[in-house]
C-alpha cells in the first residue's frame, strides 16, 4: 500500500466536471493498493492518519492532529501509485491490485477513517478524475507499507 500524503488549506475532485469531493483544512490523500494488500494494511494506515501531527502549533512545531484543526481527509483511490518506471519508458502496473479486488479494500479504508472520528471526502472509484488542492506549506509526505 501507498500512500502520498499532503496538508491542504482546500482539496476537492471532480468527476465529469462535477465536484463529487471536497474538504477545507485537511489532508488530501492518494491511496494505491498493491497486489497481496489486505485489511491489516488498510487498519494501519487508517489509524496512522487519523492520528497524524502534521498541523502547525502556535509556535509553527507540527504538533495538532486533523482533531485539533477541524480538519478532513479527501482520500482519491489512485492505482497509478502501484506502478513502476524502473525498466523501459512505459509504466507497468504488474504489481497494481485489480480494481475489483482494490475497492472493497479502498472501502474498508474509508470506514475505517470514519470510525477513527475523521471526516472523509473521496472520489469515485475506477473514475478519471480532476483533483485539485492547495498544498499548505508545502507539506507533503509519502507512505509505504507492505504485506507481513
Amino acid at each position: 500500500m501507498k500512500m502520498v500524503i499532503q496538508r491542504v488549506s482546500r482539496a476537492e475532485v471532480r468527476v465529469d466536471g462535477r465536484v463529487v469531493g471536497r474538504i477545507g483544512v485537511g489532508l488530501a490523500v492518494l491511496v494505491g493498493l498493491e497486489r497481496g494488500d489486505g485489511e491489516e494494511q488498510l487498519h494501519r494506515a487508517a489509524r496512522r492518519l487519523a492520528s497524524l501531527r502534521v498541523f502547525s502549533d502556535e509556535e509553527g512545531r507540527m504538533n495538532r492532529g486533523l482533531d485539533e484543526v477541524g480538519g478532513a481527509v479527501l482520500a482519491v483511490s489512485q492505482f497509478t501509485l502501484a506502478g513502476s518506471i524502473r525498466k523501459g519508458r512505459r509504466p507497468s502496473f504488474d504489481g497494481a491490485m485489480r480494481g475489483e479486488d482494490a475497492e472493497p479494500l479502498f472501502e474498508e479504508f474509508l470506514k475505517t477513517l470514519r470510525t477513527q472520528g475523521v471526516e472523509v471526502a473521496t472520489g469515485i472509484f475506477g473514475a478519471m478524475m480532476d483533483v485539485e488542492l492547495v498544498n499548505d506549506g508545502p507539506v507533503t509526505l509519502i507512505w509505504e507499507d507492505t504485506p507481513g
